[in-house]
């Protein structure tokens, strides 16, 4: 059986750590390791900055992105394109998104996807919130950015019959060969979609 090394203070701190993504039990101590020994420069404005953040945290009412601004940053920057909207699963696909910069529109924030095994139903989605959005004059285009899995394409295509009455162009993301990819390494699936899609070159 493994002995404690440390106090209950520290025991917590790995626990808590452990709980983050990507972080094991071992990871986590080694984290816990180098935030104690860096207590002057990483501890304690780390906790600062937690204490802040918790305190300041907010949703946007109106895209579901976390800020610390309501509306939030993205919704309130004016050079943003107000006619196109990209509907993503969670807010770290928004920041995804930003991170390639790939598109310079509006966002809006499901959190999460339609999946009966795990009891997610429509009601439990930002949908509503959708719909009047996607109502409201100059939006032109609506881009389904989920992920490819059946959760996220059911979502998809349950989003597009919720849109159909409206005029506006829906729109999901390609899906297939990744770019610096090797077919050899790809998977069945993935080449088949990008079979489907294929463009004129």
């Amino acid at each position: 059986m493994a002995q404690h090394v440390a106090g209950p203070e520290i025991e917590r701190l790995i626990q808590l750590l452990a709980r983050l993504p990507g972080l094991g039990p071992r990871s986590a101590r080694r984290a816990a390791l180098h935030l104690i020994k860096k207590r002057e420069t990483l501890l304690n404005p780390l906790s600062d900055a937690m204490r802040i953040a918790n305190e300041r945290i907010v949703v946007c009412s109106s895209c579901g992105n976390v800020d610390t601004t309501d509306p939030c940053t993205v919704c309130r920057d004016p050079k943003r394109d107000p006619s196109i909207l990209v509907v993503v699963e969670d807010v770290s696909d928004l920041w995804a998104l930003e991170r390639s910069g790939a598109v310079n529109a509006k966002y809006h924030v499901l959190g999460g996807v339609l999946s009966p095994l795990d009891g997610v139903r429509p009601e439990h989605l930002n949908l509503e919130r959708l719909v009047a959005r996607a109502s409201e004059p100059g939006v032109n285009e609506v881009i389904l950015a989920l992920n490819a899995t059946v959760d996220g394409q059911t979502t998809a295509h349950y989003i597009t019959e919720l849109l159909a009455h409206l005029p506006v162009k829906v729109t999901k993301l390609a899906h297939g060969v990744p770019v610096g990819g090797e077919l050899d390494y790809l998977d069945e699936g993935t080449l088949s979609a990008a079979i489907r899609q294929r463009t004129s070159f």
